[in-house]
């Protein structure tokens, strides 16, 4: 667990970066359409500060609640999504005000002799903040919103594609997380043992020009390579090209928040739906990993003379040591993705390139629990969304980099286009 000095600048940093993403908007921005895939931001900014409150506050040290409406407001697991745009919600300057009291009230906790339950939830509530302020990033995207400002830090330069495959041997290993691990979500627990077959898969994400190349060919036409619950979806979306895609020029475009700009050829196609990502597949020869095959590839290390796995499994897919800006593209540097050839040091033992930050990668695999599941106290994280989800792995170029290990699995419906969404590729 990170120490309660670690953990404050934590509680910190997660706030200031909720301000900042719903900085320069107004009334009717921070409140925006009624849509199944996003909440009202003016909503989810005092959430998160609520969930510290219920979890931290209430829930660890025993306080009173702030707010006698609050469970009423900003109950994510009471209050129905559709609903959220007709709370009597407070002002936006009492909103900012509950924020700031329960961040300076968690703030004392830490420094008061913590126990490892406060240390426990504190770091959950921040996650959790975590979670919803890449959502924040997603909603300024869907909405067409201008980017927020934030310090860059700067892109990794121009690096150009990284093709061909890299060959992992089949064997048997520890998919998950295990108990000395400072954190685990209730979805990781525990690891257990799988076996996976000999497979070739793909260096680098695919990149947008080989998107490209699908679309053109008429892939979003051909009915054999979609599953029919994938060709179902796409009409009733009408996709024939990527959610922010368009044409300008006799060439693509796509929109980057409020912005159309040409498309990057070699940075990784983004905004995808798994079942766009599964047509792809059938259009290429091509399959997408299981997770397990995923975090084989990413975790793991040749055995003696290159056979089979050896006993070590890496946090990163470069090792144990967490990661930098010469490693994974996070933390929203540079305000979008990078190249796939870039960042040639977060590679992984096998030879693959970003499977930690620059883009969410689809997998094959249903989200299912590992087995012996127990839900962790906050019963809805994983439980209600088992066998309804597909699995992603390796976080995004928005996604903050102490939220993810090479272990860590995130979950969306194999409709949804508007995260930050990508794929890599088996040889089938």
């Amino acid at each position: 667990m990170p120490s309660p000095g670690e953990l404050a600048q934590w509680v910190r940093d997660a706030r200031r970066r909720t301000r900042d993403l719903v900085a320069g908007l107004d009334a009717a921005q921070l409140m925006g359409p009624r849509l199944d895939i996003v909440n009202p931001l003016r909503w989810e900014m005092a959430h998160v500060a609520w969930f510290q409150e219920r979890w931290v506050l209430r829930h660890a040290c025993g306080e009173a609640p702030l707010r006698a409406d609050g469970d009423s407001l900003w109950d994510s697991s009471a209050v129905p999504h559709d609903a959220r745009w007709d709370l009597p919600l407070p002002s936006l300057a009492e909103a900012e005000a509950y924020m700031a009291e329960v961040c300076e009230r968690v703030l004392r906790r830490l420094a008061d002799a913590p126990s490892e339950a406060l240390l426990y939830f504190v770091t959950y509530t921040v996650f959790h903040e975590d979670m919803h302020d890449e959502a924040f990033f997603y909603t300024r995207q869907t909405l067409g919103y201008p980017a927020p400002a934030l310090p860059s830090g700067g892109r990794p330069d121009s690096a150009g594609p990284w093709p061909g495959d890299v060959s992992i041997p089949g064997g048997t290993f520890l998919l998950g997380s295990t108990p000395d691990e400072p954190f685990v979500f209730d979805n990781e627990k525990w690891a257990h043992p799988v076996t996976v077959r000999p497979f070739a898969i793909a260096r680098a994400a695919v990149t947008q020009s080989e998107f490209a190349a699908f679309v053109d060919a008429g892939g979003y036409r051909d009915r054999p390579l979609w599953s029919p619950e994938g060709w179902e979806w796409r009409g009733r979306e009408a996709a024939a090209h990527p959610v922010y895609w368009r044409r300008a020029d006799a060439s693509w475009h796509r929109r980057d928040f409020d912005r159309w700009m040409p498309l990057e050829p070699h940075r990784p196609v983004l905004h995808v739906s798994w079942h766009e990502a599964e047509a792809y597949c059938r259009w290429a020869g091509r399959r997408l990993p299981t997770e397990a095959e995923w975090e084989a590839a990413a975790a793991l290390e040749p055995g003696p003379g290159g056979a089979g796995f050896g006993t070590r499994k890496r946090r990163f897919p470069w090792g144990d040591d967490p990661p930098t800006a010469e490693r994974a593209h996070l933390d929203a540097r540079g305000m979008g993705c990078a190249d796939v050839a870039a960042l040639p040091e977060g590679d992984s033992a096998f030879g693959c390139r970003q499977m930690i930050g620059n883009v969410w990668e689809w997998t094959a695999s249903a989200f299912e629990p590992y087995p012996g599941f127990v839900s962790d106290p906050y019963d809805d994280y994983s439980q209600p969304w088992f066998g309804t989800r597909k699995v992603l792995r390796g976080g995004c170029w928005v996604t903050r980099s102490r939220l993810l290990r090479n272990a860590w699995r995130n979950f969306y419906t194999p409709d949804r286009r508007d995260v930050w969404a990508g794929f890599r590729t088996c040889r089938a």
